[in-house]
C-alpha cells in the first residue's frame, strides 16, 4: 500500500482549501468528487461491507479528489501499490522511491472494486469487519493501525473529512437499513482475484443475494449450481463469474480424499467446462483419484 507522503498531504490541504481542525469551508472539487463517486461507495458497501463515507474519504485523500497524477493518468483512487500477486496494468510514479510500481486501472470504479478487495481480504484489515459499519470513526482508526498510512494524523483527516462534508449520511441512507437487515453479514474471502463468501445453513441464493446486491439468477450461474439445488451450507459461492485458469501460483493440484471436479473447480475459481478441458477429460469421464495430478493453468 502507498504510504501518504508530503506531496499526497499538500495536495489534499490545497484542495480543502485551507481546512483546519474546526474549521467548515468546504471545497467544490470535493464536492464534485462526491457526486460522482458516491454512488459507487455505496455499491461497494452494500457487497463488502467497507462503509461508504471510509471509501469516498480515502479516496478524496489519497487522489486529491481525483486531480493527483496517479487518479488522473492511471485512475489510481487509493494509491494502491503492484505487490507480488498483480497482474494486471502498472504504470511507475515516484513515490517513497523513485519510480515506484502502482496498480493502473482501465476505469476509477475497477479502481474503487480492488480497494474494496485489498481491504475485505487482507489479514491485517480482518478486525475492521467486527466493526458497526456506522463507526467510520473506529474504521478511520483502525486503518491508520493496521498500517494503511504513514501519516501520524491519517486518521483524523479521514474523521474531518467526512465530518466537514456529512459523508456518514451515506453510511445511513439505505446503507443502514441495510446494516439493520444484515446484522450478522458474510466474510468475504478472496480466490483467484474473485470474491467469494461461505454459505451458512439456512442460507438460501435469494438470501444472499439480497445481502450481497446481486441476482440470485446470477449467484447460480457464476456458482454453476441447478436451478433445483439447495444450499446446505459450508460452500463456497462466488459473487463474481470464475476465470478460465488458476491464478499463477497454482499451476497444478494433487487430487485429496473427497475432491470432485466441481470442489476443484470451486476451490480455486476456474469455471468447470475449462478444469475438464485443460485435463482433457469431460463430465462423463472417471472421477479423479486420490494422487492425480490436475493441471489448473
Amino acid at each position: 500500500m502507498r504510504k501518504l507522503n508530503i506531496h499526497s498531504i499538500l495536495l489534499a490541504l490545497c484542495l480543502l482549501s485551507g481546512m483546519t481542525l474546526g474549521a467548515q469551508t468546504r471545497n467544490r472539487a470535493y464536492e464534485e468528487y462526491i457526486e460522482k463517486y458516491r454512488e459507487v461507495a455505496i455499491e461497494e458497501m452494500k457487497r463488502y461491507h467497507i462503509p461508504a463515507s471510509i471509501t469516498l474519504a480515502q479516496g478524496l485523500l489519497e487522489s486529491g479528489a481525483g486531480r493527483s497524477e496517479l487518479a488522473r493518468k492511471s485512475n489510481n483512487h487509493f494509491g494502491i501499490k503492484c505487490g507480488s500477486t498483480w497482474e494486471g496494468r502498472t504504470v511507475r510514479h515516484n513515490d517513497d522511491a523513485p519510480r515506484e510500481c502502482f496498480r493502473a486501472y482501465r476505469h476509477a470504479r475497477e479502481s474503487y472494486r480492488d480497494h474494496s478487495k485489498f481491504l475485505s481480504t487482507g489479514a491485517r484489515y480482518a478486525f475492521l469487519f467486527r466493526l458497526k459499519i456506522t463507526d467510520y470513526k473506529g474504521w478511520a482508526r483502525g486503518l491508520k493501525k493496521a498500517g494503511y498510512a504513514t501519516d501520524p494524523r491519517y486518521a483524523q483527516r479521514l474523521i474531518d473529512i467526512i465530518e466537514l462534508y456529512d459523508l456518514d449520511k451515506y453510511d445511513r441512507k439505505d446503507g443502514l437499513k441495510w446494516a439493520k437487515e444484515n446484522p450478522n453479514p458474510h466474510q468475504p474471502y478472496l480466490a483467484n482475484e474473485l470474491v467469494y463468501v461461505i454459505a451458512r445453513k439456512g442460507d438460501t441464493f435469494k438470501s444472499l443475494g439480497k445481502e450481497l446486491d446481486i441476482s440470485h439468477r446470477k449467484l447460480r450461474k457464476y456458482n454453476e449450481l441447478p436451478k433445483d439445488y439447495e444450499l446446505k451450507g459450508g460452500e463456497i459461492i462466488y459473487i463474481e463469474e470464475k476465470k478460465k485458469r488458476a491464478d499463477k501460483d497454482h499451476i497444478v493440484y494433487v487430487v485429496r480424499s473427497g475432491d470432485s471436479m466441481y470442489s476443484i473447480s470451486q476451490k480455486f475459481g476456474i469455471r468447470l467446462k475449462n478444469l475438464y478441458k485443460m485435463n482433457r477429460m469431460n463430465p462423463e469421464s472417471p472421477a479423479p483419484k486420490v494422487g492425480d495430478i490436475l493441471r489448473l493453468r
